[in-house]
Order: C-alpha cells, then structure tokens, then sequence
C-alpha cells in the first residue's frame, strides 16, 4: 500500500494530504528507468573494461599458451638452424676442400625468397611479429637445406669421380728432375732477364738441354697448340678439368695436337729456347680457375715431404727468370 504524505498549508494553516497527479508520478517514473540505465551502462562499462567473462578468460588462456608454443618453436628453430650452419660449415671446408671443390658462396646458401607481400596474410594480429618471425625462419631453413642438397649432390659426384679426378690433376713435374737441381726460377716475384726490372713470375722455369722429353703432368685434353717466336714461342696447354689447365712453353718440338687426349707422364713435347728465351729451358705453370697458382704445390706425387719443405725454402730466395 503506497504510503500517505501530509504537508502544511500555510495559507489555511492546516495540515493537508498531499495529491500526487498522474505526471508527476509519470515523471518520477521516468527519472527511476533513467537513473537505472545509468547505472546500467555504467556497470556494463566496467564489466566490459575491466572484467573477463569466462569465455574471454579461456581464449585469453590459449592465446598465452599459443604464444608460449611459438616461443618454444622458435628456440627449436635457432637449435635446427644451428645444425644447418655446421653441415653447411662442413661442406665447404672439409668436403668440398676434399674433393677439390670451391665452396659454395654465402650470397647462394643465404639467398633471399619470395616478395614483400609473401607474409601480408600474417599482418594485423596482436603477436604478428612473433608469428611472421617463425614464418620466415622455416623458410630460411628449407631454402638453405635444399642448397645444401644439391651441394651433396655434387659432392656424390665428385666422390664417384674421385679416381678420374686424381689421375686429371696435375701431380708431378713436367721434367725429370730428381734431384731437385733444374729448376732455374720459381713463382713469385723475380727479375725479367731482358728489362732488368722486377715482374710476377706465373710459373717455373726447369733448365734442360734442348730436346729433353716434356711430360703432361695429369691427364686432360690438348686445348691449345701454338708457335711463336715471341712470348711464349712454341708452346701447349692442357685442359685437365675441375678448373686446372696446364702450360708448357718455349719448345722445341710439339709431339700433341689440339684436341688430344694425354695421360699423366705421357710425353707431349721437348725442351726449346723458343720465344723470349735466354737459353734451353721449359717454362711450366698451373692454372686453377683461370688464376696462376704455385705448381710446387703440386709435384706431391713425385717428391718427398723433406723435397718439397726444400723447394719451398728455395722459392724464397731471389732469383732471374729464364725469360
């Protein structure tokens, strides 16, 4: 039962019972339904703002659990990408140093992939960064793995041909010269005999009387065949494959074709003084991806560790080239 209000009348100085209209109540209505959504909506901001539902507090627990996992995966990933460094770091300085092989260089192993748009699809969460970083370390992985496959690839070739390759390179010196006493000049820096002047010196020079049996120091194919009577004069090279060529100069007599195929200790010419000579002599070099090398690395087959510890002392000294 709604509870009955007085009020004092000062004009008739009496107590009168308060009349509520039908607005008024109308009013006080409105302002209670009012006050309530007030309340209302406050209560659902905060709810909103500031507390979880249940649902939300289980997704918010496996997103924590998805970012942990990616976490843990990406920890794998530096663990796996470590493994991938040291079969790479194997390849190229004990299999393929092997088997003669330049190693493989690191712009290839470290090759970029795909375009800017390749991981768009991953952008706009809140753990994009995390989510992209595995992304592109998976495929930094699987590119450098298929690298490394075709790598070994080559290595299995190089290992079936490693009977054919070690009869190609060059393995002993193009002159009889066991007692170590022919050779006239090495590698390196010397003096020109003609110009008086200090000059790279690109090979050996072996001193011989004319005539003397020149031997193709591994097998390989006759690329080149020409006479002169400057520079090199008559001259040989030999095209041994895995990137070694050698060259003969200053011969007398040329006993090879273009074209032929030599075996190692073939003979394929004789001493000359052809060409810019000062006197008899073969003028021999080794070329290994078409740059000069130092063919006293490569008489292994014919000298003994104290011989070539001997050459290599003697290589230091300064000297005059034959030509």
């Amino acid at each position: 039962m709604p509870k009955v209000r007085y009020h004092f009348n000062p004009r008739s100085l009496k107590i009168e019972k308060v009349q509520v209209t039908f607005r008024q109540r109308f009013i006080r209505f409105l302002s209670v339904i009012a006050s309530g959504l007030v309340f209302a909506s406050v209560v659902l901001l905060v709810a909103y703002n500031f507390l979880d539902s249940p649902k939300e507090r289980m997704l918010k627990r496996e997103i924590e659990q998805y970012e942990f996992q990616y976490k843990v995966l990406n920890d794998r990933l530096n663990q796996v990408q470590e493994v991938v460094a040291d079969l790479q770091d194997r390849d190229d300085n004990i299999y393929r140093v092997i088997f003669e092989s330049e190693p493989i260089p690191s712009s290839v192993r470290k090759a970029g992939f795909g375009g800017s748009d390749r991981y768009k699809n991953l952008e706009g969460y809140k753990n994009t960064d995390i989510i992209k970083k595995t992304a592109k370390q998976l495929d930094m992985i699987a590119s450098q793995l298929y690298v490394q496959s075709k790598s070994y690839d080559e290595v299995y070739d190089l290992a079936r041909n490693k009977e054919q390759m070690m009869a190609s390179i060059p393995a002993i010196q193009p002159i009889s010269n066991k007692d170590l006493r022919r050779i006239g000049s090495y590698y390196g820096y010397r003096t020109d005999p003609f110009y008086k002047v200090t000059k790279f010196h690109e090979g050996i020079d072996f001193t011989a009387s004319v005539g003397t049996e020149i031997y193709s120091t591994g097998d390989g194919t006759v690329v080149e065949v020409s006479r002169s009577r400057g520079g090199y004069g008559n001259c040989i090279v030999i095209n041994h494959g895995y990137g070694y060529q050698t060259l003969y100069a200053h011969l007398s007599k040329i006993e090879v074709k273009t074209g032929q195929k030599v075996k190692r200790g073939q003979v394929v010419g004789r001493v000359g003084n052809t060409g810019k000579s000062t006197s008899p002599h073969l003028h021999y070099e080794v070329h290994k991806n078409s740059r000069s090398v130092d063919p006293i690395n490569f008489f292994f087959n014919d000298i003994t560790p104290e011989e070539y510890e001997l050459m290599i002392e003697l290589s230091q000294r300064p000297s005059q080239t034959l030509d």
